[in-house]
């Protein structure tokens, strides 16, 4: 039963948070804390002090939470993975559209985050290229993120009338990831305009195979 604001139970500002409300709060704090400290620094470069003080908290709740700094990585990539996705692809599938329309979408929608001030690059991109390449777990973790970024980008391909989806979004997605690193190194979102019109072409041929 959903309980109403008036017969809520006033709380006492002089009480003791709840071990249960205050273990996830703490949780969350962190979470934001390495989001922006590993986007923005790079996760090498950043401790688990620097993490816990953004974050107001002690370094034994980080490892309670999260068990090691590699974990605590990955959950952040996880989280930023899932919401950039949801962002990115609703982009392009919001309202009504073509297929074709809805492929055009990718530069222009890549040039907007590619302006917002908090873009640092792709935090995949940037934690393969940090990590031992001997360590086959982070780009394990990059594939799988881009697995369904392209499973949306072939079977819109596949709508559109390509008749190899599955190469036209590699093709796709091979663009997409040199606009994000030319983006970071350049700090010009127009670089995605330059992918685009090369994405152009493709996606001409594409509607010609379709036609």
């Amino acid at each position: 039963m959903q309980q109403t604001k008036a017969s809520r139970p006033k709380a006492n500002p002089h009480a003791a948070p709840d071990a249960g409300e205050a273990e996830p709060k703490a949780r969350e704090r962190i979470l934001q804390a390495a989001t922006r400290l590993f986007c923005q620094h790079g996760i090498n470069a950043v401790g688990v002090d620097a993490v816990v003080a953004e974050a107001a908290t002690a370094k034994a709740t980080l490892y309670k939470s999260f068990g090691s700094k590699e974990r605590l990585v990955e959950a952040v990539l996880e989280r930023e993975g899932a919401a950039w996705r949801d962002w990115f692809l609703g982009e392009l599938l919001k309202g009504e559209a073509t297929a074709q329309m809805r492929l055009r979408r990718i530069f222009p929608v890549l040039r907007e985050w590619f302006g917002d001030a908090r873009f640092f690059g792709c935090p995949f991109i940037n934690a393969v290229a940090e990590h031992d390449k001997a360590d086959d777990r982070m780009r394990q973790i990059a594939l799988a993120h881009k697995k369904v970024v392209l499973e949306t980008i072939t079977r819109l391909a596949a709508e559109a009338g390509a008749r190899d989806p599955n190469g036209a979004a590699h093709q796709l997605g091979v663009l997409i990831d040199g606009a994000i690193v030319a983006a970071m190194i350049t700090k010009d979102a127009n670089v995605a305009l330059l992918a685009g019109q090369t994405a152009d072409l493709l996606l001409s041929g594409m509607a010609a195979e379709a036609a």
